[in-house]
């Protein structure tokens, strides 16, 4: 069996699906030289992929390398292939989960030059078991919606948005509810205060949720302030350091967190004070995640007004254009506007991006951009969600989940996605979502009439 090799490197990104082979009348390089080698690094592992890095020393430039590959059973393959860069990078897929392979590379003119050998675990998958419980709150007195959701852990976990419900005398209370609390038993619904520019204290919506611990919570509301839960009360703040409406948080920790905002807004806050960062675009900013090691900082979006679509990166307090539909179209991949909504940093190796179907933006070499793919019936098709995806989060490269309309929700456990097709509601919006190990908690609105209720639906494995 071949192996199934991508093979990039910082400057060109090359598929490769044969071997390559130089013809014999061609001219052959110099011998290489005494203190020539050829060094493997294992970058990253998933269910069925590997990343190696092959870094040459002393080599002339190309060569034609071979590399090894030997699966649990002791069954070895290889592929020949043409190094062009010092510093290269070695896609490998196709393998299979749980299961130890090693690796080696070996200069092909050269059998007495080859590289360390590697070891890569691959990932197991995990299960597409969940069990499902939906709850729904308000609709009677007034359209409800929750935006956003925070998991602390099982016995406690937030949803905002925006509830209305009749009070004790069964009248419409005119001051909405804007977050529900799980205790791992009931749901309560409750207040956490906001406020206006004005400095007035006020129930408004809140739009995103974003939990460090139970003790170290934030909140941004449409009325334009923040709120911390700091373990005893809520803080709440008007920020005036921003543009447009906040739509979504993300950070690494309370000194460290960052807001986007429709209209291209985006700001940070450093502990203290909050900082607005000037994007140059118009973009509403839907969504901000980072990788693990914070390195990379992206935010995406998309307005109909139009019809931009953009990526960014953030860093520091500055931005660079990683796709722009109207300035900068580098990546060919992104053409035919998709309306970005989501993404969702895959540990450092990559960004999984939701629109329709799912987008995988590799981090190891940024032009290497692909649809993640599904099978279907006897072969294998463009994975298409069916729906639109508000929504994509995990907790792990095996176990990724997708949210969006009519109560579409996917599991990806590494190897293969599952749709559960026993929540499909054409009433139903799902705009937040949270994944840990063993949870799915996704929240929205359902329409019930010509309002529509808060919904909550939680997955357990």
């Amino acid at each position: 069996m071949k192996i199934n090799l991508h093979f990039f490197s910082r400057t060109l990104f090359l598929p490769i699906f044969f071997i390559f082979i130089l013809p014999a009348n061609s001219c052959s390089p110099t011998g290489p030289a005494d203190n020539s080698n050829i060094t493997l690094t294992l970058e990253d592992v998933s269910c069925t992929e590997a990343w190696l890095r092959v870094t040459a020393n002393n080599l002339q430039l190309p060569a034609q390398i071979n590399l090894i590959q030997v699966d649990p059973d002791g069954n070895s393959t290889s592929q020949i292939s043409i190094l062009n860069t010092q510093d290269s990078l070695l896609y490998i897929d196709s393998l299979l989960p749980n299961k130890t392979y090693s690796f080696q590379a070996s200069l092909q003119s050269s059998g007495l030059i080859a590289s360390n050998k590697v070891t890569a675990a691959t990932m197991d998958t995990t299960s597409h078991d969940f069990s499902w419980e939906t709850f729904t709150f308000g609709g009677e007195a007034g359209s409800s919606s929750l935006y956003d959701i925070a998991i602390i852990d099982e016995n406690n976990i937030w949803a905002v948005g925006e509830i209305f419900l009749n009070d004790s005398l069964g009248h419409i209370d005119p001051t909405p509810y804007n977050a529900i609390h799980w205790d791992g038993v009931n749901w309560m619904i409750t207040r956490i205060p906001t406020k206006t520019f004005s400095g007035t204290t006020v129930s408004s919506q809140i739009r995103t949720i974003f939990a460090f611990n139970e003790n170290d919570i934030w909140t941004f509301s449409i009325a334009g302030s923040f709120s911390h839960w700091n373990g005893s009360t809520w803080e709440t703040e008007f920020v005036s350091e921003r543009v447009g409406s906040g739509n979504k948080l993300w950070g690494t920790s309370s000194s460290d967190l960052y807001l986007v905002c429709t209209n291209g807004g985006i700001t940070h806050y450093n502990g203290t004070t909050w900082q607005k960062i000037e994007s140059g675009i118009d973009v509403d900013l839907k969504d901000i995640y980072g990788t693990p090691d914070g390195k990379e900082i992206w935010a995406c979006g998309w307005t109909n007004r139009n019809e931009r679509t953009a990526i960014v990166k953030i860093n520091d307090n500055s931005l660079e254009s990683i796709w722009d539909s109207q300035t900068n179209r580098q990546f060919s991949y992104y053409y035919g506007g998709l309306a970005l909504n989501t993404l969702w940093a895959n540990g450092n190796s990559e960004f999984v991006l939701g629109t329709g179907n799912i987008i995988r933006h590799s981090l190891f070499d940024k032009k290497l951009i692909r649809n993640d793919w599904v099978l279907y019936l006897n072969g294998s098709a463009l994975f298409s969600m069916g729906n639109y995806t508000y929504r994509i989060r995990g907790s792990s490269k095996n176990n990724i989940a997708a949210a969006g309309d009519c109560s579409m929700i996917w599991h990806y456990n590494g190897k293969s996605w599952h749709k559960y097709e026993e929540l499909y509601n054409e009433e139903d919006r799902l705009y937040g979502l949270a994944v840990t190990d063993n949870l799915i908690v996704a929240v929205g609105k359902r329409y019930t009439g010509l309002a529509s209720g808060a919904l909550i639906h939680i997955g357990r494995r």
